[in-house]
């Protein structure tokens, strides 16, 4: 039998931050949409994400991910999971504090004191910068170059759309160290401060997320700042990319969630030719089909972030959760505009605010293509055998 209740810990954590959603961030969302039209940077403020963690982290609340010998709560992925779906209540984008990319953790020592304790305690801020102009979804085609200068390199290259780009205090850089291995012995990784010279601008999306163009020109980074093994980089991208690709969905599942309750509360409301719009068959339709996919979204998430706390090879399982959930939460959200008529349409619900951000599920982190690409790639290969998932 396969066992889907949540364990006591689960669900006081899930409720809790339930909670937290509902009381601290669902009653800025009014304020936030508001300064948005007046033309505002979109989201929270620097100061309210500030005081939200710092409230969080008075209830012990901080470092979701990060290992408890780093002062984190060192939670398991499925839990994880439950926490990111919650956060998807509201379309204000919140991360508890606590947390480093994870493969600051192939630090070391030195780097651990300048770099990875810091960005846990929120001392300094980070990016993740291997995208490129010509090289998307396609990481293995980076062209930015990096070339040994006695003990330093020199990096000269472009990164585009890179989240906390503009941000950042220090970015994690992937570029080409040996043009002739390829990407899988080629490429490195450095820890480049922004003071040694990289430059960003922000470029303007139709959501809340502001990504970063990043330009460097000549500069010298030390081999000190080297992260894990030299031609090694391309091995730690994948462990980056590949570790919470879940939580994507995850959260766009608690999005459909809201966005399901509104459309349910709506149609029992609004009355047309002398009924609720509840009772007509076709928004029963679209209610009963956004349902069936949430759930269906939902066993898809749990099951990905289960092979990941078992330390199992979860990439196919999370690409599968990608594509759905993206697919799906798209579909929903225009069921859930559509049920409300006009009123979805204008910019005094949220509901357009969700459709503006869900889009962005199926292009960031790998495009619907790249998951398809990859989920039919392992069947076909036979890395992963029909009706195998819960083997």
């Amino acid at each position: 039998m396969i066992d889907f209740s949540l364990s006591e810990e689960q669900r006081a954590i899930r409720d809790w931050v339930r909670t937290f959603v509902r009381r601290e961030l669902m009653p800025l969302e009014n304020e936030a949409l508001r300064r948005e039209r007046q033309g505002h940077p979109p989201g929270l403020t620097a100061e309210e994400r500030h005081g939200l963690r710092s409230l969080a982290r008075s209830s012990g609340f901080w470092g979701v991910s990060t290992p408890q010998e780093y002062g984190g709560m060192g939670l398991d992925a499925v839990t994880e999971a439950l926490i990111e779906t919650e956060l998807g209540r509201t379309f204000l984008t919140f991360k508890f504090g606590g947390e480093a990319d994870n493969i600051l953790y192939h630090a070391d020592e030195e780097q651990r004191r300048r770099y990875l304790l810091p960005t846990i305690e929120g001392e300094l801020r980070s990016c993740f910068a291997i995208t490129e102009p010509g090289a998307g979804s396609d990481a293995k085609a980076i062209r930015t170059r990096a070339v040994r200068d006695g003990d330093a390199w020199v990096l000269n290259g472009e990164k585009t759309f890179i989240t906390g780009g503009n941000e950042a205090d220090f970015a994690l850089v992937f570029a080409v160290t040996d043009p002739e291995k390829g990407a899988d012995g080629g490429v490195t990784c450095f820890l480049v401060d922004r003071d040694m010279g990289w430059t960003s601008e922000p470029i303007d999306t139709m959501g809340e997320r502001r990504p970063a163009s990043l330009v460097f020109q000549d500069v010298r980074v030390p081999n000190a700042n080297v992260l894990g093994e030299e031609g090694r980089g391309f091995a730690l991208a994948m462990r980056w990319i590949g570790k919470g690709r879940y939580l994507l969905p995850a959260r766009a599942l608690g999005g459909c969630e809201r966005l399901l309750d509104m459309a349910i509360e709506y149609s029992r409301t609004r009355e047309t030719f002398g009924a609720p719009i509840a009772d007509r068959q076709a928004i029963q339709w679209m209610i009963a089909d956004s349902q069936t996919e949430i759930e269906a979204l939902r066993l898809l998430v749990l099951h990905a972030a289960w092979l990941v706390s078992q330390g199992r090879d979860s990439r196919h399982a999370q690409s599968i959760a990608k594509l759905f959930g993206g697919v799906k939460a798209n579909e929903i959200v225009d069921r859930v505009l559509q049920i409300h008529g006009g009123m979805g349409y204008t910019r005094e619900l949220p509901i357009e605010r969700f459709y503006r951000d869900l889009r962005l599920l199926r292009i960031f982190e790998g495009t619907d293509e790249i998951q398809r690409r990859t989920i039919a790639r392992d069947l076909l290969k036979g890395h992963v055998k029909v009706g195998a998932g819960l083997t």
